[in-house]
């Protein structure tokens, strides 16, 4: 009798606090999930640290590769190489020959 007066209080106790019990376990699910999100938001800003890195790398490989291209491209690099490898020189007015297409 001692015993089931016991299991009836208790089973008062938990109706009688059950709106506490009920937020208590809203603010544990709560609490981890703001650790989880925290967690998972240092992962994606490390991330894109890396990727920011790995961007400014190429940006500037990109940069070399445009004065590259622009010194190679210039018209006294290609007429001194071409003088150089080719041994070609400029014509003059008389060796021009015009070809004309009917």
């Amino acid at each position: 009798m001692a015993a089931r007066a016991l299991v009836f209080d208790i089973w008062q106790d938990i109706v009688r606090y059950s709106v506490t019990y009920i937020l208590l376990l809203f603010v544990v699910l709560s609490s981890f999930s703001v650790i989880y999100y925290s967690h998972l938001n240092r992962q994606k800003t490390s991330e894109l640290e890396v990727l920011l890195t790995k961007k400014d790398e190429l940006n500037i490989e990109w940069r070399n590769l445009l004065l590259e291209q622009n010194s190679l491209a210039e018209h006294s690099a290609i007429e001194s190489k071409a003088k150089r490898l080719l041994q070609m020189k400029r014509p003059n007015a008389n060796s021009e020959v015009i070809v004309t297409l009917e």
